[in-house]
Formats: C-alpha cells, structure tokens, sequence
C-alpha cells in the first residue's frame, strides 16, 4: 500500500476516452482501478466532436449506449469541396449501422466515465496527479487531494503535455525543431493548431458534414460538423510551423465563417455562440516513448502523440491505445511490465504507426493544390469510390490496410456500420 493506505492494481491518469477505455477494459477483467482526473465531469473539452466508424466500433465494443450521449448526431452525408470549388457529395450507406456521428466531448466524456464507473471502475474526480516514482515491483503516485496510491501499474491518459510524462522524464525519442524542451519535452506544441466555433442557427440537411480544402489552408482544412437543434462545430486545422503567427489563427476563423460557401451551407441565419476555442494536436506515434518506469508506466491518446497526422482525429486512436495498453497490461500479469511495454509497443507498431505513416504521406500530397484537386477527383470517379472513399476517411477500415494484411477480413469493403442493430429509445 501507499503511504496513505491506499492502493490498486492500476491507476489511470486521465478520464478522457482513452483513459476509460483503458480502466473499463481492465475492471471487466477483474482488476482494481482507481481512474482518476483532476476536472469534474461533465466538463468542457476543446475537440471537433466527429467520431469516425473506427471510434464508433471502439464505442460500440465498450458498451456505450448512444441514448447516453444527449448531443449524439447521426452523419449520412459527406459534401467535400475542392481547392478549385468543386462540391461532391459522399454518401455513407444507409440503414446498415453508423459510419460517422457528431458528440460533444462534454457529453461523450461523462458518459464513458458512468460506463466505467457502473463497470467497477473506482473514480476519483477533482483530484489532480502530482508526482509518480518507480519502486521495485510498483509505482507510488500522488494525487491532489487523496494522498500516495500504490500501484503495479500507471497509465498515462492525460493529454498532450502528460504531467505522468513529464514527473517520469519520459522523452521522446523522435527530436526536431518541434520536440520541446527539459526532460519530458515540455515545450511541444503538437504537429497541428485546431480552432473551432459553435454556431447556431444552421439551417438545411442537419445530417451533413462539410469538408472544405480551402487553397490558403492546404494541407489543412476547415470543417463544419453537424450537431442536433440546428448547431454545428465550425472550424479548421493547420500544421504547425507553417510560418503563420499564432496570433493571426483566430482571424482566419472569422474570415473562413464568411466565406461565401461556408455561408451558403450553414444557411442565412447561422450565428455564432460563443468565442473561439484552439488547442493542439500532437501527431509523433512512431516517434515517441510509449512506456516508462520500466513498463510500469504506459502511455495512451494524446499522451502517446497518437492522432491521425492527416486529419487531425484522436478519438479512435485514444479508444484503440487505452484498450490496446490494458490488454497488455492483462496479459503480462503484475510482475513482468517489460512484457507489458513489449506487447503493447508491437501491437501499436503493427497497425497504428503504420496508418499514421501513409496518412502523414497523404497529407504531404494534400499540400498542394494539384494534389488536392486530384484526390477529390479521383475519389468522385464512380458510385462505388464516392461510398468507399467516405468509409476510409473514416476509418472504416485501416489507411494502410494494403500494407498490412494480416489485418484484412472478408467482407471488409462492404460490412455494416458500428450500431447496426441499435434503435434509439422511444
């Protein structure tokens, strides 16, 4: 035990969706977990608030109930506009599952938290992670507000600028003019800026979500993502170090919300609501540290830099790193955590580093208007393109499933949605 008295089999830094896939996953499996995180929930999150197939399969696998998530939306539509202002519309099948929804982060974080906790998840709100030291066969971790806990294992679900991290010295391993600075590069800014806006007022098709490669904003991108009662989640992302001042980001919100296009499909009477929010995305999967403390410590989404370096999108990658961690936790058992960090590094090496290798590839092509043009082209080509060009931009199946086999399966081009059997409550 801790010097506090208090102890479990793992503690989990971090109540965000990694996080809870990660404690849930290991409570099912009879282990004792404190879940911990230093906000009170529901609480606000900066986020786009798309969940691709992929985060949705991972959600449907949890046991997550979208009748749960007051702010859930259903997308069916994929309206994509190119550089040089060519509209296709991308339909996702319909009446065979969900291929994309739309949730506020506020809503979907406190549901994950109650699944965990109705699952035998312990949950310590409002209570911050202030230090974690290596001891022999366990870590010793204190929290604000509760004291020492003692542990065979931490997990590090706590964002960007991980405080498990940095009190571990964990660096990463990959350097550049971005990889911050002292031990845990504490600096790092992430690859990606992201702003959003919540509008109101939307009018027209609530089930569509826009895409727009806007030529200055290559390889970048801005968005509007619906949400239910006529609002939607408007915003853009851009790489980091492009040589825009981070002062001038938020104008190019306001110019990109009256543009002419964007004004014409979020409809007349669209207003905004509130200021703009911006936050980093971090994208250095294969190049950063995903254990410390000798495997005692593991680190998942955000705190693992695991986002898609194409789109920016972390949920599904937070979802998959947190189930992926704690497996490796289950199946290295308490007294071998080298075994855990090695299973847990190939499993991550064997999917998701790959992926995040081409999407990084593509989103080099995507810089230029050329190769924007091209892939909206190319995608538009036929029926068939334009639905399977909108399942693999939402992960519907792995970005570099050709390059990695061993993860085809039949059916896999023309399978249901997540959900396919699930009908909202009357």
């Amino acid at each position: 035990m801790g010097e506090d008295g208090l102890s479990a089999d793992v503690v989990v830094a971090g109540a965000g969706p990694a996080g809870s896939a990660a404690a849930l996953t290991l409570a099912r499996a009879g282990r004792d977990v404190l879940l911990v995180d230093k906000a009170r929930f529901p609480r606000e999150k900066c986020c786009g608030d798309g969940l691709t197939t992929a985060a949705l399969r991972h959600l449907e696998d949890l046991g997550l109930d979208p009748g749960d998530v007051p702010s859930w939306q259903v997308v069916e539509d994929v309206c994509v506009r190119s550089p040089s202002g060519r509209t296709v519309d991308f339909p996702l099948p319909r009446g065979r599952g969900m291929y994309a929804a739309v949730a506020l982060r506020r809503d979907l974080d406190a549901a994950l938290v109650e699944l965990a906790r109705s699952g035998g998840v312990r949950v310590a709100e409002g209570h911050r992670l202030l230090d974690a030291r290596p001891g022999r066969a366990s870590m010793s971790v204190d929290l604000e507000g509760m004291g020492t806990v003692q542990a065979r294992y931490v997990i590090g679900a706590d964002g960007v600028w991980s405080p498990l991290r940095k009190a571990l010295g964990a660096l990463d391993s990959g350097g550049g003019p971005n990889a911050g600075n002292g031990a845990a590069g504490t600096g790092y800014l992430g690859e990606w800026h992201a702003f959003r806006q919540y509008v109101g007022g939307v009018e027209g098709d609530g089930s569509r979500l826009w895409v727009w490669f806007e030529p200055d904003l290559l390889p970048g991108y801005a968005w509007s993502f619906p949400l239910a009662g006529g609002r939607a989640n408007v915003g853009f992302g851009l790489p980091r170090g492009d040589g825009r001042p981070a002062r001038e980001l938020g104008q190019i919100l306001a110019d990109v919300l009256a543009r002419p296009h964007v004004r014409a499909a979020l409809g007349p009477g669209a207003s905004v609501e509130s200021p703009h929010r911006a936050w980093p995305i971090p994208s250095r999967l294969g190049t950063t540290a995903l254990d410390a403390a000798g495997g005692r410590a593991l680190f998942v989404g955000d705190a693992a830099r695991a986002p898609d370096p194409m789109t920016g999108e972390g949920i599904a990658q937070a979802l998959e790193t947190g189930t992926l961690a704690a497996r490796a936790i289950l199946g290295a058992g308490p007294f071998r955590p080298d075994e855990a960090a090695r299973t847990y590094g190939s499993a991550v090496r064997r999917g998701m580093v790959v992926d995040n290798g081409l999407a990084a590839l593509l989103s080099r092509a995507l810089s230029h208007r050329r190769g924007a043009r091209g892939a909206v082209r190319l995608a538009a080509a036929s029926d068939w393109t334009r639905r399977n060009f909108a399942r693999w931009l939402f992960e519907d199946y792995p970005r570099a499933v050709l390059a990695t086999p061993h993860r085809w399966r039949a059916g896999m081009l023309s399978g249901p949605g997540a959900y396919a059997g699930w009908r909202a409550a009357a």
